[in-house]
């Protein structure tokens, strides 16, 4: 009877531990609906919408029917292998347009040297020609969005497959035209190997 008693005893002791809270289980439940809670109200990032901006154009036509482009650009700007016409077509945000701008490269078919560059920006629905550059060997790229132009230039006997060496200039949209930055300079060769030492241009 005593064992029973002692053992009934503990029994309610344990019970009463319980029902008074303490560091049970009980405790854990409201800890977690609060994370739930706090998670569902923090904000969550909204898609980037930049690739809504991308609309696709014929860059053939375009540059065909520009009379910003040269005629004698024009008469290189012909297929070099079936179907396939020697241009580069890059789109990004350069000019805070509503439709992202238009980057091309005309290159010549027999050694694909850049005698173009091109940007077109959407005027209305339109794109209208905003840079050119037909200095040959020319072409221009997307940087970070800035634009980027490279011009290569050749010393005294140098063959048009190996220019002595680089200016890349950068561009930044400004008041409604392209502005130029200050160039870099690579001469080609200088390094021991091989490669492009920039050197700022005066």
């Amino acid at each position: 009877m005593i064992a029973v008693g002692a053992a009934l005893a503990a029994l309610a002791l344990f019970l009463a531990a319980c029902g008074s809270g303490g560091t049970g289980a009980r405790d854990e439940g409201p800890a977690h609906a609060s994370a739930a809670a706090d998670a569902a109200a923090a904000p969550v990032p909204s898609p980037s919408t930049s690739f809504g901006k991308f609309r696709r154009v014929d860059a053939v036509a375009l540059l065909k029917r520009d009379p910003e482009v040269s005629a004698a650009v024009k008469r290189e700007l012909k297929p070099c292998d079936g179907d396939d016409y020697q241009v580069d077509v890059s789109y990004a945000d350069l000019t805070d347009a509503p439709v992202d701008d238009v980057v091309i490269n005309v290159m010549t078919c027999a050694d694909w040297v850049g005698i173009g560059s091109y940007v077109y920006r959407d005027d209305g629905g339109v794109f209208r020609n905003v840079f050119k550059s037909e200095e040959s060997p020319v072409y221009a790229e997307i940087d970070r969005g800035t634009l980027s132009v490279t011009r290569q230039y050749y010393e005294q006997d140098d063959p048009i497959s190996s220019p002595s060496g680089d200016i890349v200039t950068p561009y930044t949209w400004k008041a409604g035209r392209f502005v130029p930055g200050k160039p870099t300079r690579n001469e080609y060769g200088k390094s021991a190997d091989g490669t492009p030492r920039p050197v700022p241009a005066t």
